[in-house]
């Protein structure tokens, strides 16, 4: 990097933060292997050859084995610099930088799959002409919009006035808006291809994909692999692959991996040295790392399976992490046989009909009925699957969402419940009205794709499903159910200008309350920023103990009970809005309670085991909380009984 301006490259490596889930493979993100090597040696394999002769690779704590791992090229200099206390990613950088306010910093993620030039970065840094860069990963289409951000940063030795001497400050919450507020500027650039940065196996998998299908391009080649058909197949030299194994690219098989006969391979894929997939084995859009090994006929779909791993026989796994367990066989048969003749399945079915209620009974009359609506149901969720199987990741990808799931089956539970209150309502057809909310929910759809809004998309599924009630079964039946489809709105993920403005706000007070509430107990806390020093004993509150997660949780189960219990519309109303108040306050208590079990327990097994009992043992306390509301509204607004004595006579005959 001679003749150009002093660059420092500082790659953040993190560890394992206070309130965040363990990963189901029990390796550190940064040590995640991309063909052949773990993520930060490649990162630091690309910046020698970029010229870059001095990194400093942070971590905190759980991270002590990236220095042994590591096999650092004699051109640059690696230096490991251990937190002691949670700093930040913008402590981290204050940290690395020493005081050094003459160079640009660089800063990137060390689980990276294919990290951007250098030369990149500074041009888009000069270009912007301000004091910090943001990156964003290209998002779709033709690449020149905005994608995800991806971690990486290039910035002025000026940002370091702005990021306080000690203490937990991050860029993201702390930095960037201190910057906004004194009037520096902010620049977001757009990256030329995804740099493939990843924390969970989800992410990984994509970055796997794109690092894959980079490969098609000429003059691409993994390592030395020897590339098989034109379907991008790499295997290397000592790889053992059966002639009647089906591989269907991208795909790379590495040294001394083994594809039996019959086995089949879809990409895109990764089999990293020493893996095993025995006869008629099936890894489709899967990792599988070394010495993992596939038994006989079993299928793996969209998993990263971890070092030394067994998928059992004729087992099916979708959509999971394995990892290895001392003498354990991971087993999920999805299977069943049903040894039943027709004949014989007649009268069972019979018996089922004649217990159903007459409203369900399938008579000739109401064939045409049902197989009306099975159709609209069916294009119905042919039309919204994009918008559905996002809604679906995002619930598995969102602590803060993951309730959502909940919302369906809680509401076909509630629509259960008043089955014989609404089968009592006249089915008419509203047949244009249905048709103009239906064109209507599809217009809010469309400013939702032309906006980029995705919760507006989400929005309107629930508003199609009300039109769709509208047009099948008319106003009477949408009057009896509108509180249960006012119910499916929980289901939706917050948009995110109001999740960023609401969750670092319910941060500050988790901690805040948490640190009076010790107080009060008579600890002795010192708060630094997100981090609490009880006596010696350090607690980081991370973002995801914000509170989010409790604050739609408990709308989720306030909800239910609105809608379930037999109350007043006011009272109904109470119990709702008060779910927010009871939810921080179950937060605080359940950090409270956390914090204190942090200074007595030891090992981080104990730490983990209590941090996630405390948070399922919020959901009775709140649902007590809720009939204790009920319970004081009802002796608070109920009138008591004038009784009066009942004196019998008898008249003697």
């Amino acid at each position: 990097m001679s003749g150009k301006k002093t660059i420092k490259v500082i790659i953040l490596a993190g560890g394992n933060d206070f309130g965040r889930c363990r990963l189901a493979v029990d390796l550190p993100t940064a040590l995640w292997p991309v063909a052949g090597k773990p993520a930060l040696q490649r990162l630091l394999d690309s910046l020698a050859n970029q010229g870059v002769q001095e990194t400093v690779v942070c971590f905190s704590g759980g991270g002590s084995m990236l220095a042994e791992s590591m096999h650092v090229n004699g051109s640059i200099k690696a230096r490991f610099l251990k937190e002691a206390l949670p700093s930040g990613t913008a402590g981290a950088l204050r940290d690395a930088a020493e005081g050094q306010t003459d160079a640009t910093f660089i800063v990137y993620p060390a689980a990276i799959v294919s990290p951007p030039k250098i030369d990149a970065l500074l041009k888009a840094h000069q270009e912007g002409q301000c004091d910090l860069t943001v990156a964003f990963n290209p998002g779709t289409g033709n690449g020149r919009t905005m994608g995800e951000a991806c971690g990486i940063y290039v910035c002025s030795g000026s940002v370091l006035e702005h990021i306080p001497n000690e203490g937990y400050f991050d860029i993201k919450e702390g930095l960037i808006p201190e910057m906004v507020r004194v009037g520096k500027s902010v620049h977001a650039a757009v990256l030329p291809g995804s740099v493939g940065n990843f924390r969970d196996r989800r992410e990984y998998l994509n970055a796997i994909a794109d690092y894959l299908e980079c490969l098609e391009r000429p003059g691409k080649n993994p390592g030395e692999y020897e590339q098989r058909g034109s379907d991008n197949v790499w295997i290397a030299a000592s790889a053992r692959v059966h002639s009647a194994a089906k591989i269907c690219g991208p795909v790379i098989i590495m040294d001394g991996a083994e594809v039996s006969e019959g086995a089949v391979i879809l990409g895109p894929a990764l089999l990293e040295s020493n893996a095993c997939i025995e006869a008629d084995a099936a890894v489709i859009d899967s990792v599988v790392w070394e010495n993992a090994r596939l038994e006989p006929n079993c299928q793996v779909r969209r998993c990263l399976i971890g070092n030394r791993a067994v998928v059992g026989r004729d087992s099916v796994v979708r959509g999971e992490s394995v990892s290895f367990q001392r003498g354990k066989v991971l087993r999920r048969h999805t299977k069943r046989t049903a040894k039943s003749t027709g004949g014989n399945m007649r009268d069972p079915r019979k018996k089922i009909h004649s217990k159903l209620p007459d409203w369900a009974r399938l008579s000739e009359s109401k064939n045409g009925i049902f197989l009306g609506i099975g159709l609209v149901l069916t294009a119905f969720l042919w039309c919204y699957s994009p918008e559905l199987t996002d809604l679906w990741r995002k619930w598995q990808s969102s602590d803060e969402y993951s309730s959502g799931l909940l919302v369906p089956f809680l509401a076909v539970y509630v629509l259960w419940t008043r089955r014989k209150q609404i089968s009592r309502g006249r089915i008419r057809p509203s047949i244009w009205w249905g048709i103009v909310a239906f064109v209507g929910a599809q217009a809010f759809r469309l400013l939702g794709l032309f906006f980029m809004v995705r919760t507006a998309e989400w929005i309107s599924i629930v508003l199609s499903v009300g039109a769709l009630v509208l047009l099948l079964f008319g106003w009477r039946i949408v009057r009896e159910v509108f509180t249960v489809l006012m119910f499916l709105f929980l289901m939706i993920p917050w948009p995110k200008g109001i999740q960023d403005a609401v969750a670092q706000p319910l941060q500050r007070w988790a901690t805040t309350s948490a640190v009076f509430c010790l107080e009060m107990l008579g600890y002795g806390v010192v708060q630094h920023g997100n981090v609490i020093d009880i006596e010696g004993t350090v607690v980081e509150v991370a973002w995801a103990c914000n509170g989010l997660r409790m604050v739609t949780a408990f709308f989720v189960i306030s909800g239910l009970v609105v809608l379930l219990v037999k109350r007043t519309w006011w009272e109904k109303l109470i119990v709702f809005i008060s779910s927010l108040p009871v939810a921080l306050l179950c937060n605080t208590i359940r950090l409270t309670l956390t914090s204190i079990a942090f200074t007595i327990l030891e090992g981080e097994r104990w730490e983990e085991i209590f941090h996630d009992f405390g948070g399922y043992a919020m959901m009775p306390l709140a649902l007590a909380a809720m009939v204790g509301e009920l319970w004081l509204l009802r002796k608070l607004t109920t009138a008591p009984e004038n009784r009066e004595a009942v004196i019998i006579t008898r008249h003697d005959a």
